[in-house]
């Protein structure tokens, strides 16, 4: 069977096309630009040159058919008819407390789906347009939805309560949720099999390093904390989010400036982490080059992404109890070495050493290695996330009858 996997954000749309009970990839890509004009396809074949076009104008259904209609181009595409295609897969960015594993979709899922849209507008209205997009182009076969949310749902109570007036839960569902579960659920996979453990036998830190940032704690296999909450925001220094902060400094800062909550909303999401250190947006191997080589607000910005990430990691081992490893997913390969090192800078009283060596050795986000020191307790590793992997095997189990 061959499955797709899509991931879809206000103004792009990532695809993965998978074959067989290997998960072989057949091809990959993505469109930019969605709803903005301009926008272009490219997509990756192993083995091939990529393929790059223009595309115009497109939204999301405009978008998805493009997608389907490259895949099975005849010179660039790995189908020769969108009917190969037995089933798609969906990254949904939360499912709330509703949807704890990943589901079928159907009207009814899809609808439950649109009321948690307060709970991740700037994420849900893009999948669900993604999932009405590729409804409708492929609509003999079944389109699952696989929610960044459901693994943390392992979490207890005193993890995801706030201490907020305990009716906000019942009544608005504030809570801590968690993301980015399809990658700490992989890099925990991962480690497990370099460990040589069942993965239900394994304490794991996991770091997932991308745009947006966030550490997982896992006992025996089982997420018990994150470091993201009811919102992605929450949590460790990110590319334009802030993080944990203070809450009275909202309040502050919207009666100083007199901004409205909108507007201090995109500040905290858009404008903050980083970029507001920094002063301006790069990306992310430029900001790091610039840190290294002696920019002040760079280097500040690395200083306190690492020492955030110090922070969680010692909590989060009074968390899970004896540790078998961290692990860090492999970020933009480039000059990640300089956040490893420095995150784990000063704990050695902890029982983690680092390899030097080799983790300055890793340059590639393809590469997995390991880098313990010696003498060290912990094992770390290095592990490029393979997030549409697990949305993939979701969708198989679910359309064999095997899945939840």
């Amino acid at each position: 069977m061959k499955i797709l996997t899509i991931t879809c954000w206000s103004h792009k749309i990532k695809y993965h096309l998978f074959s067989g009970e290997e998960r072989t990839l057949l091809a990959s890509g993505m469109i930019e630009r969605v709803g903005l004009g301009g926008s272009f396809i490219r997509q990756m074949v192993p083995g091939r040159e990529p393929f790059q076009r223009e595309t115009g104008d497109n939204d999301h259904k405009s978008a998805m058919a493009i997608i389907i209609a490259t895949l099975a181009d005849p010179k660039h595409g790995v189908i020769t008819h969108s009917s190969e295609i037995s089933a798609v897969g969906h990254r949904v960015a939360h499912g709330g407390e509703q949807f704890r594993h990943s589901v079928q979709l159907d009207e009814p899922v899809l609808d439950s789906i649109r009321k948690l849209q307060y709970l991740a507008p700037m994420h849900l209205a893009p999948n669900i347009a993604g999932i009405k997009s590729a409804m409708l182009h492929l609509p003999a076969i079944p389109h699952v939805a696989v929610f960044d949310t459901a693994f943390h749902s392992s979490m207890p109570e005193c993890a995801y309560i706030y201490p907020l007036p305990y009716e906000w839960y019942e009544n608005h569902g504030v809570r801590r949720y968690g993301f980015h579960g399809p990658s700490h659920l992989y890099l925990s996979r991962r480690a497990a099999a370099q460990l040589g453990k069942p993965a239900t036998a394994c304490n794991l830190i996991t770091i997932h390093l991308d745009r947006g940032v966030s550490l997982c704690a896992i006992k025996n296999g089982l997420s018990v904390d994150t470091s993201m909450g009811m919102t992605p925001l929450e949590g460790a220094v990110m590319e334009t989010r802030c993080g944990d902060i203070d809450p009275g400094i909202q309040v502050y800062m919207m009666n100083v400036m007199g901004l409205s909550a909108k507007e201090l909303e995109q500040v905290l999401n858009n404008k903050s982490g980083i970029l507001g250190i920094a002063g301006r947006q790069l990306e992310r191997r430029h900001y790091l080059r610039a840190a290294l080589a002696g920019d002040t607000l760079c280097a500040l910005a690395l200083k306190i992404e690492t020492y955030r990430l110090r922070k969680y990691i010692g909590s989060f081992l009074a968390i899970t109890g004896p540790l078998d490893a961290i692990v860090f997913s492999a970020g933009s390969g480039d000059l990640e070495w300089a956040v490893r090192e420095m995150t784990l800078d000063g704990l050695g009283g902890l029982g983690i050493r680092l390899d030097q060596d080799r983790n300055r050795a890793i340059r590639s986000p393809q590469d997995e290695l390991e880098i313990t020191g010696t003498g060290s307790l912990i094992r770390t590793f290095v592990i490029p996330s393979n997030e549409e992997l697990v949305i993939a095997d979701d969708v198989a189990a679910i359309h064999s009858g095997t899945g939840c």
